[in-house]
């Protein structure tokens, strides 16, 4: 039975870390070969789940420390049915492994959780095709296509699910009402290019009241991911309602353009101490912003420094 589903600790107030760039750091730091960028093939060997372990460690120990919740991400961003065929897996071979996923992450909660750290197991759901190029796809057939990956994540242990990366409207909505059909609680995570904006126009303003409006605001909150702050940061509003839905940022370490980084054949982990710098600054401006963490290019250091400049605390209401 999931832990958490029906009372996320996040939304009871108090901070909360993630992990960084699973496969960036995975790749660059570790000398990983992910095929397609895929790292839910580690679940599936000895070696590979160890790998996974020490990946998360550090940041469970930043947690610990600042006595602060944990959103445990299963590695499943590319564990949906177009990516898995590429990758040898059929569709009851990805319903097996989405529930492995929560699985292994069970037995990492069962280690790491504290009364200050509580940890949220969080199905990961990733874009059908390129996260940096829109899909071409309505909210409809978004919903059936991933619906088998979120009805693992319902009938495992997992307390919520989230839409990760998300370049199109279409896409985020079809994913939250398969959430919604479910029963389980869902994030949605926009990306946005340079200009603030997602890849097929929209800005984050309206891609959050279309998707609430095309959702009846199913979604228990909405993040940014895959974007460095410079790149959003203007995009947001004070005083409006719609800022007040964004609960947490995963940001890129690196300022270049998703078509530079896509291009690029090095890591660029970008300026640390800036990156906590407008993390705090987002802070101030927007409260609501209680989830702190990183995506491509950020590792163990950069949550590490964010902390720094943002000294999250747990002050998880009973």
């Amino acid at each position: 039975m999931a832990k958490y589903r029906h009372a996320l600790p996040q939304l009871k107030g108090g901070d909360f870390v993630t992990d960084g760039g699973l496969e960036t750091t995975l790749v660059f730091h570790r000398g990983l070969d992910l095929p397609h960028f895929a790292a839910f093939p580690l679940l599936d060997t000895e070696s590979g789940r160890e790998e996974l372990i020490r990946y998360l460690e550090p940041y469970v120990e930043i947690a610990h420390g600042r006595g602060v919740g944990f959103i445990l991400d299963t590695p499943t961003w590319r564990a949906n049915p177009d990516w898995g065929l590429k990758l040898g897996y059929d569709l009851a071979g990805l319903d097996a492994l989405n529930r492995r996923a929560v699985t292994f992450a069970e037995q990492c909660r069962v280690l790491w959780e504290r009364p200050s750290t509580p940890v949220v197991i969080n199905g990961v759901v990733g874009p059908r095709g390129d996260a940096y190029k829109a899909g071409r796809f309505s909210a409809e057939e978004a919903m059936d296509y991933h619906s088998a990956q979120v009805r693992s994540f319902a009938e495992s242990s997992a307390d919520m699910v989230s839409a990760i990366t998300m370049n199109t409207v279409a896409e985020a909505t079809g994913i939250a009402r398969a959430a919604k059909k479910h029963g389980v609680p869902c994030v949605v995570s926009f990306t946005v290019e340079t200009n603030g904006r997602l890849l097929d126009g929209p800005s984050l303003r309206e891609a959050i009241e279309a998707t609430d409006e095309a959702t009846d605001g199913s979604p228990v909150y909405y993040m940014v991911n895959c974007a460095h702050p410079v790149h959003f940061e203007q995009a947001l509003a004070k005083g409006e309602t719609w800022v007040t839905r964004i609960g947490g940022v995963r940001a890129n370490a690196s300022t270049k353009s998703h078509a530079e980084l896509d291009e690029s054949p090095t890591l660029d982990i970008g300026d640390l101490v800036d990156l906590g710098r407008r993390y705090r600054s987002l802070r101030a401006s927007y409260p609501g912003i209680r989830v702190l963490g990183g995506c491509c290019g950020t590792d163990h250091r950069h949550i590490a420094a964010i902390c720094e400049a943002c000294a999250p605390s747990s002050g998880l209401a009973a």
